[in-house]
């Protein structure tokens, strides 16, 4: 599974796949002490991230189970078996939680690896459709009020109906997909496993703007102010004026871009040389850059004070200020991390996947 990249962006009207953004949460304060809240245990951990709302989390397990947890104790509310393998990390919205996921149609590692999409209920985990697809869906999914998107193994790229799965519009592309999508506005910002960004309309899936690059895009972008700031695994992070059709700047990291985030005080970018990058969002020079202690792999949680961060192969998750990049605390995690899925805010506290469960972290009372 490939990791990817974050997001910040404020708007009205359209409802985002919630833990595809990093975004700022004002009543976490990443750089005081915080403590375990709760946790919850299980052996049947994936890479991939949870969907929450305010109350609850969404859990993917291995073998296509999914259990709804209460945000506040960490205590199950229901669990539901879908068969298969979850394919992308699962959203949610004001009524449904959506999986996608992927199975073998018939016996044996030669079969046909097919692809489902379904809609549960976030109150009892009961499926309330389901959708058939000649592929998997892979990388993410996103949601407006009305469609859900998401692009397929075969190189598919669909708007459904979210009331009833049905396809809206499809697009095909020579390459598949394994990316991070962004929805904003009337717009979705879609990176497959070539080295094109498309701006597709929301409405017809025709293609406002496309951008090329030398190498893969696997992340989501970052939107502000009418600038597409997008990271690729040449390592270089690319800021894009949408107005004017052109290349503002780019600026080259140690290794491939792992994620980039729009913060008050500039654009935050992690890559594979294990630095976290702050770079000005008007012409990309480095304001700081700070070495962690493993590879990043997964997109970092953003506070107005601090970005957390949960590298690979170390113990803990590493808060770094964001005026200078100095770290400013550390969550113990007490074992070593291997988790891509990326840290969520939920309920005033901060969820953060290991190997072997969930940790909840919250300011003492």
């Amino acid at each position: 599974m490939k990791t990817g990249c974050t997001l910040l962006v404020l708007f009205i009207g359209v409802v985002v796949a919630p833990r595809l953004l990093a975004r700022q949460d004002d009543q976490i304060a990443l750089s005081q002490p915080l403590i375990v809240k709760w946790k919850y245990e299980s052996d049947r951990m994936t890479n991939l991230t949870p969907a929450s709302d305010r109350q609850a989390i969404y859990l993917p397990l291995s073998s296509g189970t999914v259990v709804g947890l209460s945000a506040t104790d960490g205590q199950l509310r229901w669990r539901s078996d879908t068969g298969g393998e979850f394919s992308a990390s699962p959203i949610a919205d004001e009524r449904n939680v959506y999986l996608a996921t992927e199975y073998r149609d018939g016996k044996g590692e030669q079969a046909p690896l097919r692809g489902a999409l379904r809609a549960i209920s976030k109150d009892t985990g009961v499926t309330r459709w389901m959708r058939t697809l000649s592929a998997p869906i892979r990388g993410s999914m996103v949601a407006n009020g009305l469609r859900l998107f998401a692009g397929g193994a075969d190189g598919r790229f669909y708007a459904f109906d979210k009331g009833n799965g049905l396809s809206i519009w499809i697009n095909q592309y020579a390459a598949p997909f394994s990316a991070q999508l962004t929805v904003l506005a009337d717009r979705i910002y879609l990176a497959g496993d070539a080295s094109t960004l498309f701006a597709l309309d929301q409405g017809t899936g025709h293609v406002a703007w496309r951008y090329r690059t030398r190498s893969s895009l696997s992340c989501p972008v970052a939107v502000a102010d009418g600038v597409v700031f997008f990271g690729s695994t040449d390592g270089y992070v690319y800021a894009f004026s949408e107005s004017r059709s052109e290349l503002l700047w780019r600026h080259r990291t140690g290794a491939a871009v792992q994620a980039v985030v729009v913060v008050e005080n500039g654009l935050l970018a992690a890559s594979l040389d294990n630095f976290a990058y702050l770079l000005s969002p008007r012409k990309g020079d480095i304001i700081w850059r700070q070495l962690l202690p493993g590879r990043i792999a997964s997109r970092p949680f953003t506070s107005r004070d601090g970005a957390l961060f949960t590298p690979l192969s170390t113990d803990r998750a590493i808060v770094l200020g964001l005026k200078d990049g100095k770290p400013v605390n550390t969550l113990p995690l007490n074992e070593e991390n291997s988790s891509s899925a990326a840290p969520i805010a939920v309920a005033n506290s901060v969820i953060v996947a290991t190997p072997h469960g969930l940790l909840a972290f919250a300011a003492p009372q």
